[in-house]
């Protein structure tokens, strides 16, 4: 290939997924910013905002990552079988690393919060929210990788130069929002709200 084939390939593939991460990123901008009430009713939420949409498109994009190299080497089939036990045992690991990662994002901000003197809510309170939060968006995002993946493989694109900006897209929408869905569920079943 020459270098132009190959500009023109990485264009191709790299334009569509880095324009839907753009849009999909000022998307979860505005529910953030929408957020404001959430934010004074959880005190110390802000801070595990961050940490939290960060390990999503980590957590997530390493599962994504997994997928496409079990694709290249054959050894996941592009196509969501019964009997796919890799593919299973990759989804499973990432939800699991999504709730630990989410709890261990709690427990530190609130430490750090009470170690400066912040104000913070109560920590069953933060990490009821982080896990929340996690177990909601992890279901959805690794559907959304899972089927992201396969889709692109099967048009004949790169799944690596989808799995990034799609998924922490994906991440950042379905984090904030199920960040949001989640104060609201937890606010409610503390009385709270």
């Amino acid at each position: 290939m020459t270098v132009r084939e190959v500009t023109r390939e990485a264009y191709r593939e790299g334009v569509p997924a880095l324009t839907v991460s753009a849009v999909g990123g000022l998307l979860a901008g505005v529910v953030l910013g929408g957020m404001r009430a959430e934010f004074r009713a959880v005190p110390g939420l802000l801070v595990l905002v961050p940490a939290l949409l960060a390990m999503r498109g980590n957590v997530y994009g390493s599962l994504g990552a997994r997928v496409a190299t079990g694709l290249h080497q054959g050894l996941v089939s592009p196509q969501v079988r019964e009997a796919d036990p890799r593919l299973y045992r990759a989804i499973a690991a990432a939800i699991t690393n999504g709730l630990l990662a989410s709890t261990f994002a709690a427990v530190a901000g609130f430490a750090a919060l009470s170690a400066l003197g912040g104000d913070a809510a109560p920590l069953s309170r933060l990490v009821a929210i982080a896990v929340l939060s996690a177990a909601l968006s992890g279901v959805v995002l690794s559907v959304t990788v899972v089927a992201v993946v396969f889709a692109g493989y099967r048009r004949g694109y790169n799944p690596d130069a989808l799995v990034g900006p799609i998924v922490t897209t994906a991440g950042d929408i379905f984090g904030v929002a199920f960040l949001f869905l989640a104060v609201r569920v937890v606010l409610l079943a503390g009385g709270v709200g």
